[in-house]
């Protein structure tokens, strides 16, 4: 496991603005055509979402990078879900929900190197309170794969100073898509969200040309 640093003097120092974008495009493209052939042949992602859709309560947790991807996730399934909740920004603290885990919850973890040590305790003592553990990671071998329930593991390898996104937010557009496709109730819960939205004025009128 590299950190920033050490992939800044390996990667980053010393290259010409040039050099770098191309290395950087290069590497983006090879590893976006392995997570697409890695999600055409895995069925983690499909795992995943059916346990999503048959959950009561929802909930996601990151810490770091992690947490942006957690939140991303959580407003792509709220949109559709009920029930779904966000650890770590500060309005849901994780004692508060461990110390109420009932059947039916679901925890979905997003943990990429170098791997958050609260998010790692955080859901061992949520599988430990017989609550189901649903795992976005970036290794086969990383924190929680042992104890999760579906794992979905997507590589993050860079040509930067930072990790990758780029395939892991392939794999939250598929997991989200397809849990929303497969819940019944959420083609009406889109239509009324959409509806309140307008009601509220949340969104500037913006007509696109084609």
């Amino acid at each position: 496991m590299t950190s920033p640093s050490e992939r800044f003097d390996r990667h980053v120092q010393r290259r010409s603005a040039r050099v770098l974008k191309q290395r950087v495009l290069d590497q983006q493209r090879t590893e976006f055509d392995k997570a697409l052939a890695r999600a055409a042949d895995h069925d983690e992602i499909e795992r995943a979402a059916a346990l999503i859709v048959s959950a009561r309560r929802r909930f996601l947790l990151g810490y770091g990078k992690s947490l942006a991807y957690a939140s991303m996730l959580a407003t792509d399934l709220s949109a559709g879900l009920s029930g779904v909740h966000l650890i770590g920004d500060g309005s849901l603290r994780a004692l508060d929900v461990l110390s109420d885990v009932r059947q039916g919850d679901l925890l979905i973890a997003v943990s990429m190197a170098r791997y958050r040590r609260e998010t790692v305790e955080i859901a061992e003592t949520w599988a430990r309170n017989d609550g189901q553990l649903v795992l976005i990671t970036d290794a086969d071998g990383a924190p929680l794969t042992g104890v999760a329930a579906a794992g979905i593991v997507i590589g993050a390898d860079s040509a930067s100073y930072a990790t990758s996104p780029t395939s892991v937010v392939l794999a939250l557009h598929l997991l989200a898509t397809l849990t929303i496709a497969s819940s019944k109730g959420a083609g009406r819960r889109l239509r009324e969200r959409d509806a309140l939205a307008a009601g509220l004025g949340l969104y500037v009128e913006h007509d696109v040309q084609d």
